[in-house]
């Protein structure tokens, strides 16, 4: 008997085969899948930069990402830095580097630190700060929370100059008036003028001040057990590099036969990226390599630290109208004791006056 052919559709499926190895489930994709995920999203990060004029902030922050942010910035004379007051400049720029995109917004605060009277100069940083915080909380209270953009800073580099003896009292204050609402990362800048003994001085000493003062600054955290040792031993030096002592150029010079950016001087040339000029590679190395850090930082301490506040008035935002409120109430409540008190004297004397009006009845009645 001739066997029964079978038609096209009737014949055996195609067996799926498993690529992997047996026994392997699968679950060590997943963090593929992330990275894909991150990488089509992208990354989004919030860098404040603080300290007075001409200490080469704006240098510094081209620097570090390679382009020119402040194209068009005018400098002020000093007559008009005598009444000026400090101003927020957010610019926002978008790198992309082998195929991962970074939304980078770096906020500059021009007017910091320059007019006679700097009693009340960081109170509009600490408001745009606590802006932002509002702003992602009513993003994030709201119905659509699919694509909310984070402004909340990240980072503040704080710049102390390097011609002093340690942190001025300024410095002092503003850091203790934001240490709760950001990272804080000190860096002493222009550390070219500064010998490698001064600088490691000055170093000490503005260690030795932020303890003194309990200023919160950000402590990188400590390497894991299971990383390699290159790793660990990175995160040592970084650590031991706090405040970082820089120097910024745009500039690119001819040294030893290659081209690198740099400052000339007559005695010689300053290279920017050269670890042993100065601590600039190990404050871009600190920024990317823990930029996750930051972020996380900022949403689980600082941020929930901010919404708990906010949750404890009630959701409402505190204003100067509520503030006034406040201070009717509490004169109307004076004025009302007031009140009372001036009515419980007259009902005391009336009494009186009654008392002696009996008395003086009883003492004519004998008469009679």
């Amino acid at each position: 008997m001739k066997p029964l052919s079978v038609g096209p559709y009737f014949q055996q499926p195609t067996q799926f085969i498993n690529p992997e190895t047996p026994g392997y489930v699968g679950f060590a994709n997943l963090p593929n899948q992330v990275h894909r995920k991150s990488v089509k999203k992208g990354f989004e990060f919030t860098l404040m930069v603080v300290g007075e004029s001409g200490l080469g902030k704006s240098t510094l922050i081209n620097s570090l990402f390679l382009t020119d942010l402040y194209p068009e910035r005018v400098i002020p004379g000093a007559a008009e830095k005598i009444e000026r007051t400090v101003q927020i400049e957010a610019s926002t720029v978008e790198i992309e580097e082998r195929g991962v995109k970074l939304r980078l917004t770096v906020v500059d605060t021009p007017g910091y630190g320059d007019a006679i009277n700097c009693r009340d100069c960081f109170k509009t940083i600490i408001s745009y700060i606590d802006e932002q915080f509002e702003r992602y909380l009513h993003d994030e209270s709201g119905l659509n929370r699919r694509h909310i953009i984070d402004n909340r800073v990240h980072c503040c580099f704080y710049f102390i100059s390097p011609f002093g003896h340690g942190l001025k009292p300024l410095d002092v204050a503003f850091m203790k008036a934001i240490h709760n609402k950001v990272n804080i990362v000190p860096v002493i800048a222009k550390a070219d003028t500064l010998t490698l003994k001064e600088r490691e001085r000055l170093k000490k000493r503005i260690l030795d001040e932020i303890e003194e003062h309990s200023i919160k600054i950000y402590h990188l955290p400590d390497a894991e057990s299971d990383e390699d040792e290159d790793f660990k031993e990175q995160t040592r030096l970084l650590k031991a590099s706090i405040p970082f002592s820089v120097v910024g150029s745009n500039q690119l010079i001819e040294a030893k036969g290659k081209k690198v950016r740099g400052r000339l001087y007559p005695w010689g040339v300053v290279e920017v990226e050269n670890p042993e000029h100065n601590d600039f590679l190990k404050l871009r190395t600190m920024l990317i390599t823990h930029m996750q850090d930051l972020q996380e930082v900022t949403q689980d301490l600082h941020y929930e630290n901010f919404r708990s506040e906010r949750l404890k008035r009630g959701g409402r935002k505190v204003e100067n109208e509520d503030m006034n409120k406040d201070q009717i109430l509490l004169e109307k409540e004076a004025e009302l004791r007031r009140m009372q008190e001036m009515i419980a004297r007259m009902q005391a004397q009336m009494q009186l006056q009654l008392q002696g009006g009996d008395g003086d009845s009883g003492v004519h009645g004998h008469h009679v």
